[in-house]
């Protein structure tokens, strides 16, 4: 138990300082670049809209189930499928924040490398799209109306960096470091070593485990740069990072219900493709990528106690994921409106800020909507207004959630 504690400790304080850091500038990316800057280059039918969704989604800070109703949105907006796909191959693979403790764990090399390899990915997958799946789906015209967040600009930051994106990932995050203290001091040192030099079993056998599990970018750092520390080679790691938070068993459903099946087909296979190919890449390089500094943040019982700055760090950070873990448990049980007008509906498959302001945005566009709001935690959309439940049913499930009823 004491050395599980210290690991966690090190973990901990090594990421805390990158990631405050790069919550405030997701937070700064989200407020202060408009939503038309993006649409404005992927709503372009043609190969340069491929090339331009993986530019602007590298550094978005959405996770592979907050990606999906953005990707939507998109194809609302009549962006080509190949910006499409490539907005959800590269965008949940990386970030602005998941590069910063990127660096901070597993060195500036993998901090290079994984954007890199998003970016490549998310290229070549939309162009597979643009060349095999047809664009032959019409599309409804999008109003205008959003939801509008209310505040300044300096505040609304804050609430974004440090509650809404930590409400979103924190308990995954917490999880993933968790595990990486538990990899450290229960596998044995030569479990990894059993492969021999077999490192492509290593890939299949991350393939099988990280493909249909869900772990965010920022959340599965630790984890591979624990499992890094007991022999796991640098290909298989990258496979990790880039298979795990690029998609998962939910949101395969729901592009496959969104987007049909050859697209589908195409964006996982692009993924898993590519995750081996840049793996057995880096692995053929024969490159030391893993740094001194991170080897001493995961290993707890060779490593010195982190500075004071770092234990602030992690401080603020614990207290910031235990305050939004707490609030979000507390928002299942909130009180039920009692307004005549007001209807309370089931909407499952929200999973984090973005799947909320995706179903409310569907549904504000619904004649009859005075109001709205989603809540993922309790899975419930409040509606204020005449609008009938069909209506309301038709609008969540073309956003690609599931409607529940009453």
């Amino acid at each position: 138990m004491h050395s599980f504690l210290l690991s966690l400790l090190n973990v901990v304080c090594e990421m805390a300082p990158y990631l405050l850091l790069g919550f405030l500038i997701a937070g700064i990316l989200h407020v202060y670049v408009p939503q038309n800057f993006y649409r404005r280059y992927l709503s372009k039918d043609n190969r340069w809209s491929a090339v331009w969704a993986a530019l602007l989604g590298v550094p978005l800070p959405l996770c592979s189930c907050g990606v999906i109703p953005t990707a939507i949105g998109l194809k609302n907006e009549k962006a080509s499928k190949g910006a499409i796909a490539s907005f959800l191959i590269a965008t949940p693979q990386t970030g602005i924040d998941s590069i910063l403790a990127t660096f901070s764990l597993m060195g500036l090399g993998f901090a290079i490398i994984r954007p890199a390899v998003a970016l490549v990915t998310g290229i070549c997958g939309g162009l597979l799209v643009n060349r095999f799946v047809r664009d032959d789906e019409a599309v409804a015209d999008v109003a205008s109306s959003c939801q509008v967040e209310r505040g300044k600009r300096p505040w609304r930051v804050l609430k974004y960096a440090y509650f809404d994106m930590i409400r979103d990932i924190g308990l995954r995050l917490l999880i993933g470091l968790v595990v990486a203290a538990l990899i450290q001091v229960a596998v044995p040192d030569e479990f990894f070593l059993s492969f021999g030099n077999q490192p492509l079993l290593q890939m299949l056998a991350v393939l099988v485990i990280a493909v249909p599990m869900y772990i965010c970018s920022t959340g599965s750092i630790p984890v591979a740069a624990a499992l890094m520390m007991k022999g796991l080679s640098p290909g298989a790691a990258l496979v990790m990072l880039m298979a795990g938070p690029a998609v998962n068993l939910a949101s395969i459903l729901v592009v496959d219900k969104a987007m049909g099946r050859r697209f589908t087909s195409i964006y996982l296979l692009t993924i898993v493709v590519a995750a081996v190919l840049f793996g057995m890449l880096l692995n053929a390089s024969g490159l030391e990528f893993y740094s001194a500094s991170s080897r001493e943040a995961c290993c707890a019982g060779a490593a010195a106690l982190p500075s004071a700055f770092k234990i602030v760090c992690a401080t603020v950070l614990t207290l910031l994921i235990c305050y939004a873990l707490t609030m979000k448990f507390l928002s299942r049980f909130a009180a039920k409106p009692s307004a005549p007008d007001t209807v309370v509906y089931r909407v499952e498959d929200m999973h984090c800020s973005h799947c909320e302001a995706a179903v409310v945005r569907a549904v504000e566009r619904v004649p009859g909507v005075q109001s709205a709001t989603a809540s993922a935690p309790a899975n419930t959309l409040t509606i204020q207004g005449t609008a009938s439940e069909e209506a309301i049913r038709t609008a969540v499930e073309d956003a690609g959630y599931t409607f529940k009823g009453r």
